[in-house]
């Protein structure tokens, strides 16, 4: 059995003279938990080994009992993104589990991150009202009167009385601060409604630093809801957390929001950044993956040198809930908390029976186990119920007489997910849980106005990620891991193909051939209109930046529950929520050409629902995924 479990030593050149005081300080983190409470999944309906904050409490007992002086933080995102979280800010619960099972484990602080804003600023202000830690965000400023900003702080101090080597006792203030990515008043622009503002993340923590000093900080640590390197979006400047860190003062980082694990591998080499060591600019830092599947830890053994404590050395680790078997299956490595696991589990029970609810009908299995490598059902159902409803909000007025198409993507299709994070819906009733597996985010539907000149940009955009392959060449490989599968858009009304051999758009190339619309190839001149989310229609991704769109449908309606909708009228007239069984797209044919890429092991079983593909297993990876060839 494997467990992911990476850890990282430092120590300074400087080590303490006999008699100074020596004290040892763990900083423990979460991060990105979503509202993942029960080691359970919930579109599965079933037990889960893979995530829950439950499981990751056995850890934060176990390292507390290690040390005599702890602190325990969380890097964000933590309200929303699983069926529970979604059920929660529907009907309102109170006590929030969320905010009841952290105030339960004993957290001292806790960083905003950019999905506590997706369900709206009163239900974020309803939850945090409820907290008895300080809630950080010193980048989210007020715009107008709002409910959140009253609960929000940038900073916090917090003290631990440690004792030395020498058994003598000393006060410790730890100052923490928290930041968010700016571009969160774009992502999720309906729900914020310009109530909030977001600030650079790294201009922010270098104005706070000389406030934590005055107040006397003699640590200084940053919970950062970011990957560690630059992201450049468009849309705000580029920084990321070892940028943050490079600023005089920051003695300790926690990373988050890109659901990586750090120390560890996944990083490629970066000046600055040690993946192995867990340092950014030789400060520690740590990012425990998502879900609660990793306790990030960061031991500070500090010295002082007369009122000054400085960091001698660092260790790193980030402890896993989980690890895999030799035949690539989860294993446990921790059971859960039975007091937590009992306090969250009306709550828990509430979700289950709620999602149980049926909205619908299959008679074949919907999965993504090929969504990365041809047009299918879990991506075309969210295609066309947008369509749906945009024709008919459309309907009588002056945009009527466009044609309307869609675009999603799919939004669990492998990754850093694991061979876990796929759809599945088996044939039979199509319930609550399983619309919350098709579409997970909290977007609203949003249409614009583009000309086939647009669409093709965005074709090109989000055909990116894949890689260029060599003509005539066998088992190359067919994506890359820097990017999530919710970027790989396909437009539902259009056929076109993907020329792998081309170098993607942000390489100089193009790769869309055959570009159709009603069996004509597209004119670059036509309008159309292309039914989208919130996400995408904003401008995030890089979607629309360079295209000249016009938003033309901008609505807090829900693209999940617009899916629901579109599910149960299917039903109900007696049909099937399938998707159609003509692909959209394809890899344009490259004669004795093929890739590998990987999937569910489950996809083994349905092979034979892409006839049109040249599919051939070849293994299983140590990671759990099944190793398919495709001959192109």
């Amino acid at each position: 059995m494997t467990a992911d479990l990476t850890s990282a030593v430092f120590f300074a050149d400087n080590q303490p003279s006999a008699g100074t005081a020596k004290v040892l300080l763990r900083l423990m983190a979460t991060s990105d938990l979503h509202m993942h409470l029960s080691g359970h999944d919930y579109h599965a309906d079933s037990p889960c080994v893979l995530k829950g904050l439950c499981l990751t409490a056995s850890l934060i007992t176990q390292a507390r009992a290690e040390v005599a002086g702890s602190i325990l933080l969380d890097n964000g995102d933590f309200l929303q993104g699983s069926p529970l979280g979604d059920y929660v800010a529907r009907v309102g619960l109170r006590p929030h589990p969320m905010i009841h099972a952290m105030a339960h484990l004993g957290y001292d602080a806790v960083n905003l991150g950019n999905h506590e804003f997706s369900h709206g600023t009163a239900t974020l202000a309803a939850a945090l009202a409820e907290a008895p830690f300080p809630i950080l965000s010193a980048n989210t400023l007020p715009r107008m009167a709002n409910p959140v900003s009253p609960l929000i702080r940038p900073w916090t101090m917090l003290e631990r009385q440690l004792t030395d080597q020498n058994g003598q006792s000393h006060l410790l203030r730890i100052g923490v601060i928290g930041v968010l990515p700016m571009e969160t008043e774009i992502w999720d622009r309906q729900a914020i409604a310009g109530q909030v503002r977001m600030r650079p993340m790294t201009e922010t923590v270098a104005r706070h630093i000389p406030d934590l000093q005055a107040a006397g900080a003699d640590v200084i640590v940053v919970l950062a809801h970011c990957g560690a390197l630059t992201a450049v979006t468009g849309s705000g400047p580029p920084e990321g957390a070892l940028d943050i860190a490079a600023l005089d003062g920051v003695d300790a980082v926690v990373m988050g929001h890109v659901h990586m694990v750090f120390p560890g591998p996944g990083l490629a080499p970066t000046p600055g950044l040690d993946a192995s060591a867990g340092t950014l600019h030789g400060k520690p830092a740590v990012m425990p993956g998502f879900f609660g599947s990793h306790l990030g830890v960061i031991d500070l053994d500090l010295i002082r040198d007369g009122t000054i404590w400085r960091v001698a050395s660092h260790r790193v680790a980030a402890r896993p809930i989980s690890g895999r078997g030799a035949d690539g299956a989860p294993v446990g490595l921790v059971a859960p908390d039975e007091t937590l696991t009992a306090l969250i589990r009306p709550a828990h029970e509430a979700t289950r029976t709620w999602a149980r609810k049926p909205v619908g009908h299959t008679p074949r299995a919907i999965h993504s186990f090929f969504a990365l490598a041809t047009d299918c059902s879990s991506v075309q159902i969210i295609n066309q119920a947008q369509i749906r409803y945009v024709t008919k909000r459309l309907a009588g007025g002056p945009l009527a007489h466009l044609p309307v198409l869609s675009a999603t993507a799919p939004f669990r299709a492998g990754g850093v997910g694991g061979p876990e994070n796929y759809t599945y819906i088996p044939p039979g009733d199509i319930l609550l849980r399983h619309a919350a597996d098709l579409y997970m985010h909290p977007n609203t539907i949003m249409a614009l106005q583009i000309t086939g000149a647009g669409l093709r940009t965005w074709l090109e955009y989000a055909a990116r990620g894949y890689l260029q392959v060599v003509p005539g060449l066998a088992d190359q490989p067919l994506i890359g891991a820097d990017l999530p599968s919710f970027v790989y858009d396909t437009i539902f009304g259009l056929t076109y193909e993907i020329d792998l051999s081309a170098k993607p758009v942000d390489k100089g190339g193009q790769r869309i051939r055959s570009l159709c619309w009603q069996g004509a190839p597209l004119d670059p001149a036509q309008d159309f209109i292309l039914a989208t989310n919130s996400y995408r229609g904003s401008g995030n991704g890089g979607y629309t930046k360079c295209e000249n769109t016009r938003v033309v449908l901008d609505e807090q309606i829900a693209n999940r529950d617009i899916l629901i909708a579109h599910i149960s009228r299917t039903l109900s007239a007696g049909g099937s929520a399938q998707g159609s069984d003509c692909p959209g797209w394809r890899f344009r044919p490259l004669p004795g050409t093929s890739v590998i890429f990987d999937t569910s092991p489950l996809a083994g079983q349905h092979l034979s629902d892409q006839p049109h593909l040249a599919l051939t297993p070849m293994c299983r990876t140590q990671d759990g995924f099944l190793r398919l060839r495709l001959t192109l």
